[in-house]
């Protein structure tokens, strides 16, 4: 018995400080955490279309919900791994567990509270996104999606571009049409997205922080051209975006 126990601490030891086994492959642990770090090191990449790298109110909380996820995930997947390894070290723990046990406490207690935790973040956080009416109505721009491009145009003006600009630090409600088939729109960095639907309005409610470049998507395959229908949204200072929509009148 002694013999059996001893053998089980060996194998989960080797496991741990040597190498990882993949199938025929196997990886230094030097490696491996390099390859375990990856996905948090690429995380905190500033790329052009990084919904974790929010850059408005809308984005940062759909990037706090995509954390909260992440960190839920992470302390389940802590928790079955450490009874995996207390399978080879402690397998008498684990035996003396009764089924009736394993049932109430990893199909009821322990998922339970995590879902609950992560069904209000998500409800308290997702209504947060929706454009409400609170004291004077945000300006709205109009968003029209066709095979393959997007128009924008501005009230009270004649107004054209196939970029969108916003007053920087100020909410817009960007209200989405399509005039052939379904499109969706989408800036990562400033919000979520939303579909555009031929004979239907959809309205999202964007806000930039700061003055600068971001990047937008058809987030929809609509064709052949798809990969070709982004957009750029420029966030101006409010007197230089008052300008432009000056000169378009």
């Amino acid at each position: 018995m002694l013999g059996h126990r001893l053998g089980r601490r060996l194998f989960v030891l080797d496991f741990i400080l040597k190498t990882v086994a993949f199938g025929h492959c196997r990886i230094p642990l030097p490696k491996f955490a390099a390859l375990a770090a990856t996905p948090l090191l690429l995380s905190g990449c500033a790329t052009p279309l990084s919904t974790l790298n929010p850059a408005g109110p809308a984005a940062a909380n759909i990037a706090l919900l995509w954390w909260v996820m992440f960190w839920g995930a992470v302390v389940l997947f802590g928790v079955v791994l450490t009874l995996l390894t207390l399978s080879f070290v402690r397998p008498d723990w684990i035996s003396a567990i009764k089924p009736r046990q394993w049932i109430i406490g990893g199909g009821l207690v322990l998922p339970v509270p995590i879902l609950i935790a992560l069904l209000v973040t998500a409800l308290i956080l997702g209504e947060s996104l929706l454009p409400r009416q609170n004291g004077a109505a945000p300006m709205r721009v109009q968003a029209h999606a066709s095979q393959w491009q997007w128009q924008f145009s501005y009230p009270g003006t004649d107004l054209l571009s196939e970029d969108l600009h916003l007053p920087a630090g100020e909410p817009v409600d960007i209200v989405v049409t399509a005039s052939d088939v379904i499109h969706a729109f989408w800036v990562p960095r400033l919000g979520g997205k939303i579909d555009a639907i031929p004979g239907h309005t959809n309205i999202i409610r964007l806000q930039a922080d700061e003055p600068g470049i971001y990047r937008g998507i058809c987030a929809e395959y609509c064709g052949e051209g798809h990969e070709r229908m982004g957009f750029v949204v420029e966030a101006h200072a409010p007197d230089a975006f008052s300008a432009i929509i000056g000169a378009g009148q």
